[in-house]
């Protein structure tokens, strides 16, 4: 009976504690998912169109620019003059790093705009606002916008879990675009690994892939000559972001058009990754002048 009893108070002695000890607090979920951050893109897209800016759920330490240009919120020219969303918009969700950015189509007047948005959210409120318009050719160097009725079927394929890179992977593949750009021969040279058949599109304009007719050697993204960038020099990359679940890289990049000196092209270049390969790039871009290198914002990576 002693030891019966020993037990029986050694149990209740275990619950007791089991009963008060703290238990571990479970990890708290991020505070602006992926549908959080995607809506905040959309809530961004509609104060333009409803030209009010006042229900935005803004940071204190908000900062904005537009075309490159740091200003306030209630000075964005987009918020007077932006009349209507067209159907086009590519979503690119970085969930891990609170960042969503979308290439959209939007109207002034009746006259279309390519419109990347990129919002950063801390806390569930705005504290990045990055809003970068191209209208015209003279803008973009291309802007072919018939072609930007609807999301392209390849970037918004969704692969299998199985299929995907880790971040780190994706990233180190996605980077082999500028390796190749900087050594001004073709991306083949570095080992871009291109899926076969890949297309790249600048502002709706086909510059790469089986259907391009830009140059005789562009229709083989992987073997088309880059030996113009030894006259424009060394591609910058200014930030790098990535869908984590859509295998989407986006590089912020920054090159001189014509040779030292002269603006910069700009653009969010898209890269679809998955099965180890990249199987689409998309480029939204934008002409800057010297000064604004990057829209204004600076650069957080290293350089490849």
């Amino acid at each position: 009976m002693k030891i019966v009893a020993a037990l029986c108070l050694i149990l209740l002695s275990s619950s007791a504690f089991a009963a008060t000890e703290p238990k571990s607090p479970s990890p708290a979920p991020p505070t602006c998912d992926r549908e959080c951050l995607r809506g905040m893109v959309t809530q961004v897209l509609y104060a333009l169109v409803d030209h009010d800016t006042s229900k935005l759920p803004v940071a204190d330490n908000l900062r904005v620019t537009e075309d490159g240009i740091e200003k306030p919120l209630a000075k964005v020219g987009l918020v007077k003059t932006v009349t209507r969303l067209r159907g086009y918009r590519q979503d690119i969700i970085d969930e891990r790093a609170g960042q969503s950015i979308a290439a959209v189509v939007v109207e002034e007047s009746g006259a279309p705009v390519i419109l990347v948005v990129r919002v950063r959210v801390e806390s569930e409120k705005i504290s990045e606002l990055e809003l970068v318009a191209t209208r015209s050719r003279a803008e973009g160097l291309s802007f072919t916008i018939d072609t930007l009725n609807a999301p392209s079927e390849e970037m918004n394929f969704v692969p299998h879990p199985s299929q995907l890179a880790t971040r780190g992977q994706a990233i180190e593949i996605a980077l082999h675009y500028p390796k190749g750009l900087n050594s001004a021969e073709t991306f083949a040279s570095v080992g871009t690994p291109f899926a076969p058949g890949t297309r790249r599109v600048e502002n709706g304009a086909v510059m790469a892939g089986p259907d391009c007719v830009f140059s005789p050697t562009c229709k083989d993204i992987a073997t088309q000559s880059l030996a113009i960038f030894k006259r424009l020099g060394h591609v910058t990359v200014r930030s790098i972001y990535v869908d984590e679940r859509m295998g989407i890289v986006v590089l912020r990049l920054s090159w001189n058009v014509r040779g030292p000196g002269s603006d910069k092209l700009t653009t969010f270049e898209l890269f679809k990754v998955y099965d180890g390969q990249i199987h689409k790039v998309e480029a939204f871009i934008r002409l800057f002048p010297p000064a604004l290198e990057l829209g204004g914002w600076p650069v957080t990576v290293s350089q490849p």
